[in-house]
Formats: C-alpha cells, sequence, structure tokens
C-alpha cells in the first residue's frame, strides 16, 4: 500500500497493488481529471514530484513523443513502488454519484444485434449501480489490459450488467469475448467509470448522437429517460451512424423503449454509398455529424449533447457543436475513447 499526496493540496489517497493511481484516486473519492481510463485520451496526464511509479504501457497513444520527453506520465497506467506526490491540472468535473467497485460477474448470454455486435449480459450477486452513459473496466483471461466498455442498461438491484460490443478486427478484447467467452464463465468488472453520464438536473431536450457500439451508453441515456418520470416531459432525438445499411440496429431496440415515438425519436443514417445502394437503403446517406446539422440546423445550440463513438466521429461532432454552433461546453459530454 502507497500513500499518494497530490502536489498543492490537502488531498491525499491510498493506492493497493492492484490499483492504478487514477482508479484509487477515484475509488477515495478524489477529483483528477481523466475520460477513457485506458491510455488513450492523455486526460490524466500528471507530473512525478516525488517517489517512484512504475508504467504499465511505456508510450500509450494519450502521450506525445513531447510529454514523454518532458516527463509527463498517465494516471490511468501508473502503479505506485513508492509513497509518491504528484500533481495535476485542474479538474472542473462534477462527481459522479457511485465509487468504483471491483467485482466478479458471470456471463449470462448475447443478445445478436448486426453481424458483428451484441449486447453482452453479465450478473452479479449484488446490485448494479452506475449512472447512465458510464463504462466499466473488463479484465479478460488471456488478454493484455483491460477493456473499457459502457453499459447499456441502468442501475439496478438484480446485478445486471449489460454491454453493447462490437467484434474489431485483430482485437483480442473482442475476439475473447465473441469467440471464447461461454455461458457460465466469470470474468472480473470494475467500474461504474465515466463523466459523460446523465445530467439528472438537465433543463433542455438531449441529443444523442452514436456510431458502432457507441450506441452502448446512448441507449443507457435512453432507456434511463423513457423509464424515469422525472424526465417524462424532455424529449430525446438519438442519432445512430453506421457503415452500411446492415449495421443499423437502432429501430427495433427504439421500437422497445417507445413505441410510438412520443418521447424519442431516432434518426439513422450510412456513410458508405456503394454498400448502402447494393443493400437498399433509401435513407440519408453521409455522415452522422451532417445529419445531425440538417435536421436540427439552427436550434443546436437549445439541446444538451451526449455522444460516443470512433474517434474521427466525436471530433467531427465536436467541431460541429464547439465551433460551428458554440453549443456551451456544459451542454457536452463524451468520453474520448480510442
Amino acid at each position: 500500500m502507497s500513500i499518494i499526496k497530490i502536489k498543492n493540496s490537502e488531498n491525499q489517497f491510498d493506492c493497493d497493488e492492484q490499483d492504478t493511481i487514477l482508479r484509487a484516486a477515484i475509488r477515495s473519492g478524489i477529483k483528477i481529471p481523466y475520460e477513457c481510463n485506458s491510455g488513450g485520451c492523455g486526460s490524466c496526464k500528471f507530473d512525478l514530484i516525488e517517489g517512484k511509479v512504475l508504467s504499465t504501457w511505456d508510450a500509450p497513444p494519450g502521450l506525445s513523443p513531447r510529454d514523454i520527453r518532458k516527463g509527463k506520465r498517465l494516471a490511468c497506467q501508473c502503479k505506485p513502488v513508492t509513497d509518491c506526490e504528484i500533481a495535476f491540472g485542474e479538474d472542473h468535473s462534477d462527481t459522479p454519484d457511485y465509487i468504483p467497485q471491483r467485482r466478479s460477474v458471470t456471463y449470462v448470454g448475447q443478445r445478436k444485434l448486426t453481424a458483428d455486435m451484441s449486447e453482452f449480459h453479465f450478473k452479479d450477486n449484488f446490485p448494479a449501480r452506475f449512472m447512465p452513459g458510464q463504462f466499466a473496466m473488463l479484465t479478460l483471461p488471456g488478454v493484455a489490459g483491460d477493456r473499457a466498455y459502457s453499459m447499456s442498461n441502468n442501475s439496478n438491484e438484480m446485478g445486471d450488467w449489460t454491454f453493447i460490443i462490437k467484434k474489431m478486427p485483430g482485437g483480442s478484447g473482442s475476439d475473447f469475448l465473441f469467440n471464447k467467452l461461454k455461458q457460465g464463465d466469470s470474468i472480473k468488472l470494475d467500474g461504474p467509470y465515466g463523466l459523460s453520464y446523465l445530467r439528472p438536473e438537465i433543463e433542455r431536450d438531449v441529443v444523442c448522437i452514436g456510431g458502432g457500439s457507441g450506441l452502448s451508453p446512448m441507449m443507457s441515456i435512453a432507456r434511463a429517460m423513457t423509464t424515469n418520470g422525472q424526465y417524462k416531459n424532455k424529449k430525446i432525438i438519438m442519432f445512430y451512424g453506421g457503415r452500411a445499411p446492415a449495421d443499423i440496429c437502432t429501430p427495433q431496440l427504439v421500437s422497445e423503449m417507445d413505441a410510438n415515438g412520443e418521447q424519442l425519436s431516432c434518426h439513422n443514417v450510412t456513410s458508405d454509398v456503394e454498400l448502402s445502394a447494393e443493400q437498399g437503403w433509401d435513407g440519408e446517406c453521409c455522415f452522422v455529424h451532417e445529419y445531425v446539422e440538417k435536421i436540427l440546423g439552427s436550434s443546436i445550440p437549445d439541446f444538451e449533447f451526449y455522444f460516443c463513438g470512433p474517434p474521427p466521429m466525436t471530433a467531427a461532432v465536436q467541431r460541429l457543436l464547439m465551433i460551428d454552433y458554440k453549443v456551451p461546453f456544459e451542454q457536452i459530454h463524451f468520453d474520448r475513447f480510442f
């Protein structure tokens, strides 16, 4: 057990051998900047003032060559060897309601959504508590490093955890889940994490934008808003983008939540012109952020936005909202995954 002290602060916390500095801080209720918790975004960069740490990833994508030359480290990839003093940038984020916990969950089965995407169901003996839009870290046997997957269901007392996951070519994590995981197997789950969760105090109608398996947290948010009475007067407009018509699985999912479309509406779009023509697609064919602009236009600043998807998609949505339409930052919620 090591003690971690944050420079120019009264905050300090314990970090055991199972935790990275980031996870130990969050588990202790300490606010430090982060997003992906898996080495990709770089939000949790810190300076090591005193002590010694062991990095589990020598050159994570979240550190630029310049960062590495300056001795920057990622809290999500470092474990302390001794007591340490560290320095972070300022964190302006909110604090979620639930502290992450480590647990074992049992694989129940999966619901096939497309040829390469399924909703995986795991069960625990204790309540599954998290905010809509958050994610968990899964430890998969034989796979180096934990994988971050967003929950697609809502907090519940039955111990149910579901995740919409896309099979990625060459991806060792998704290969294990799709091809090796057997019903009744147990895996380790640590969560919840993530700051892109549904704000209960929202005053605006909500827009959810998803691409690929980025649909998972958007489904969690939509499911919460269509089942919780406190949101009954709030509209949800969902946009979902896939490469081809065969990737569009939202009509059935949306109809299960709001068959009449009274509160939730969904706009689907494909991006591959040739495949869309071959598969008889008669809907819009463009990038999802372009369709958002086409449908919402000048009303864009009136909404609360939640989005998740491949990095090019999230970057394009950011530019659309923040640069083109000057949407205030506090109305925009997303976690960067790479």
